[in-house]
């Protein structure tokens, strides 16, 4: 059986914006207060797992800790079949520079080895997310979401973030860079995943 949420304040482990406004859109409907990890002053622990669900439990348990409220992260990232699932939990990393996130150079970086590899048409990949609810009493709940899709080369859109202008989810001509972000919210990897945390936890 699920452990529902009974509070009035979440805290998002999250000091990605836009993240953070997705899933404050998608809790509205239950009269909940979101709390973001940054307007918290909660430090960004370090992700040293190799899977989504387990650098999510590091963020969730790490906020629910420091506040003592039920906290969720969300890890997610893009895994490129033609590159054995790269960049998978790196998918951030590969866009770290010394004067923040290039999303652009990343990917351009995925293209640039597809292209080394002789991938063939069409590059299959998939969005994955892992929702993590946590309390402060160290349960946890964990939800996945995948969307599967495939990469494109030149970037379509200017929509969304991270590797959205290169991913053309399954049954669409368009990128989620290309997609209003709204329509994208609910037909995305993490919707996905979030109408099973709501199913779970709130519903």
């Amino acid at each position: 059986m699920t452990r529902k949420f009974t509070g009035d304040t979440l805290v998002v482990a999250t000091h990605n914006n836009g993240k953070l406004e997705e899933i404050a859109s998608l809790i509205r409907p239950f009269s909940v207060s979101v709390k973001g990890a940054a307007e918290l002053n909660l430090a960004e622990p370090d992700e040293t797992e190799t899977t989504f669900v387990g650098n999510a439990r590091i963020k969730a348990h790490a906020a629910a800790q420091a506040t003592g409220l039920p906290s969720l992260s969300d890890d997610s990232g893009i895994e490129i079949d033609a590159l054995d699932g790269a960049p998978g939990v790196y998918t951030a990393d590969w866009a770290e520079t010394p004067n923040g996130r290039d999303f652009v150079m990343a990917m351009t970086k995925a293209n640039d080895l597809l292209d080394q590899r002789g991938a063939a048409h069409p590059r299959t990949a998939r969005f994955c997310c892992t929702l993590v609810m946590a309390w402060p009493d160290g349960h946890d709940e964990v939800f996945p979401g995948i969307m599967p899709g495939q990469v494109v080369w030149p970037m379509r859109g200017n929509q969304g973030h991270g590797y959205d202008p290169i991913f053309q989810p399954d049954g669409y001509d368009i990128t989620f860079g290309e997609m209003d972000r709204w329509e994208k919210n609910k037909i995305s990897h993490r919707a996905y995943a979030f109408r099973k945390l709501v199913a779970g936890c709130f519903e």
